[in-house]
């Protein structure tokens, strides 16, 4: 029986069909492998940017016949590079700032200040105070030069000029020099409005910060005073020791003298102006250095002079505001409460700054000048201490009634020596009578005791206090300064006010003739000294005189001078001579 057919499986010859159809597909596919690699070139990848880039500097292209070989591309890459790097100017200039309160001029070369002057302020040439000693220029360098303390740049960053840029207000400087690996920056940033500015100054050398300050030289202040120079000096405010402290210039003869740490602030001052530098707050070191240096005086050059020098800063990046104007209560306090310190009240410091706010309140409130302010101020301190004023007086009258009997205790014990026991015997005998009159013989220098710290007082206010500078009165033109004119009227009449007032005044018991003479020439004294002195102080003084005149003589109409009573004459036997001989 024939075997019946799989219908899964394909016939024999069909399968042999296949294989045979596998075979040439395998044959076709091998030689058209064998073709490529035998007759076709092999076609390289196509390389990065990078390794092209690479290749071309391993093996540059040959130049032409005729044609400049251009350099490598990483060398023009560097030069391009340098080129973007150096930032200087060609030409040095000058800019000028303004604000409602400053004209400031600086200058490209070194980044320096040229001129600082306070618009509101005069000095005695009745022009704009200028804060710097322009008078030195080239002999020192100027305002805000950089000296560095360790490292010394590549180039004198003093002497090179800086790109210049203001800022789109025209309050704002920025300088900068930047070539090859040397780079620094200054920036200053005035305010309408203010007498503060904001600086940032900051220098690197390959990357790395070169600690430096920023130094002001030649003095600060007015300088058309009188011996400007002996005014100027300056101080600090360290944090750790919670005082301030002040530097003269003679402490830096031998040499700069620098001391740093957690500054509030560090400054420069004058009689009326200031240059303080305030740190950020939380600022751990800030360094302050002061200068000496001998230059001519202002107006008088054949005379040399120490002047002052500051230097603040000493980090490789120095941020700080700059306080530059007058040593005003309200502008110090608005700029920052602990720069009131700047005015400088002395011992009587306690008598000296009421007195002088109850003088500005007066001002501000009544008179509107501060010549009738000081008039009605001492007026009222008189009249406050008139108690005392008429006790004394009385005081003074009762003295001179019983003058003849002191003479005559004073007769009775003339022969004997100092050291003599019975000179104990005579003060008991006066001490006696003063007690039996009500006689207080301290009484009449009460007042004069009470009087002496409103004077300092008063003088104090008037040296130390910006308000004042410049206020008329009547003829006077400062009331800070003598008077101007040839001959000074306030002294010579404080003079004759003081040879009244002395005339009306009861001569003290026991006082002699040649004492008495020699008390005419007090008034002369007095009107030696009063005869330099600001004439204010000299207003002050004349004042209280013509009060005292007013006082004395209502005192003496009211108080005749009383009889000696019977009962208070003693009668005094002079001393034997033989107890005289025995005590010698």
């Amino acid at each position: 029986m024939a075997e019946s057919p799989n219908p899964l499986k394909p016939p024999k010859n069909e399968m042999e069909g296949q294989m045979k159809m596998l075979v040439i597909f395998l044959g076709i596919g091998l030689l058209l492998y064998l073709w490529q690699v035998v007759y076709n070139p092999v076609v390289p990848q196509q390389q990065k940017p990078a390794e092209q880039e690479a290749k071309q500097q391993q093996t540059p292209p040959a130049p032409s016949a005729g044609a400049t070989a251009p350099p490598p591309s990483g060398a023009v890459a560097a030069a391009d590079q340098q080129a973007r790097e150096q930032v200087q100017a060609s030409a040095e200039e000058t800019i000028a700032v303004d604000t409602d309160l400053y004209h400031v001029t600086l200058s490209n070369r070194g980044a320096v200040v040229k001129s600082w002057i306070l618009k509101k302020y005069k000095d005695a040439d009745d022009k704009p105070v200028e804060l710097v000693h322009v008078a030195a220029a080239g002999k020192i360098p100027p305002p805000f030069f950089l000296e560095f303390k360790g490292q010394q740049p590549a180039q004198d960053l003093n002497k090179v000029l800086w790109a210049a840029r203001k800022s789109a207000d025209g309050k704002g400087v920025e300088f900068e020099y930047t070539v090859g690996n040397l780079s620094a920056k200054k920036s200053f940033q005035f305010k309408n409005g203010s007498y503060q500015t904001g600086f940032t100054s900051q220098v690197t050398s390959n990357g790395v910060l070169m600690p430096h300050r920023l130094v002001w030289r030649g003095g600060f202040g007015d300088f058309s005073v009188l011996k400007y120079h002996a005014a100027q000096r300056n101080l600090y405010w360290n944090n750790n020791e919670g005082k301030l402290k002040t530097v003269e210039a003679g402490d830096a003869k031998n040499g700069p003298v620098s001391v740093s740490g957690p500054m509030l602030f560090t400054g420069t001052n004058d009689q009326y102006f200031a240059a303080a530098f305030l740190p950020p707050a939380g600022t751990a070191n800030f360094e302050v250095t002061t200068y000496y240096d001998k230059l001519p005086v202002v107006g008088d050059t054949a005379t040399e002079e120490p002047h002052i020098g500051i230097g603040a800063g000493g980090e490789g990046l120095n941020r700080f505001d700059l306080f530059a104007g007058p040593k005003d209560l309200e502008i110090l306090r608005r700029a920052n409460p602990k720069l009131e310190l700047l005015v400088d009240w002395g011992w009587f410091g306690i008598i000296a700054k009421p007195v002088f706010l109850a003088l500005r309140w007066t001002n501000e409130n009544f008179t509107h000048n501060w010549g009738w302010a000081i008039v009605a101020l001492t007026i009222a301190i008189n009249i406050a201490l008139l108690p005392l004023k008429f006790s004394s007086l009385k005081s003074a009258k009762k003295m001179q009634a019983i003058t003849p009997e002191v003479n005559r205790i004073n007769a009775k014990y003339k022969d004997l020596k100092m050291s003599d026991p019975r000179k104990a015997e005579q003060n008991e005998e006066i001490m006696a009578l003063y007690k039996k009159h009500g006689v207080n013989p301290l009484g009449g220098c009460l007042p004069m005791v009470i009087q002496l710290p409103f004077f300092f007082a008063f003088y104090t206010a008037l040296q130390v206090t910006i308000d004042i500078r410049g206020a008329d009165w009547l003829w006077v033109k400062d009331l800070s300064r003598p008077e101007t004119i040839p001959v000074r009227v306030l002294p010579l009449v404080m003079i004759a006010t003081q040879f009244f007032m002395q005339k009306m005044t009861p001569a003290s018991p026991g006082m002699d003739a040649s004492q008495q003479r020699m008390m005419l020439f007090m008034p002369l004294v007095l009107g030696f000294m009063f005869y330099y002195q600001s004439s204010g102080l000299v207003l002050y003084w004349l004042t209280g005189n013509l009060v005292g005149i007013a006082q004395q003589w209502v005192t003496n109409r009211m108080s005749a001078t009383p009889s000696s009573p019977a009962s208070a004459v003693i009668d005094v036997k002079p001393v034997p001579s033989s107890a005289k001989k025995k005590n010698r």
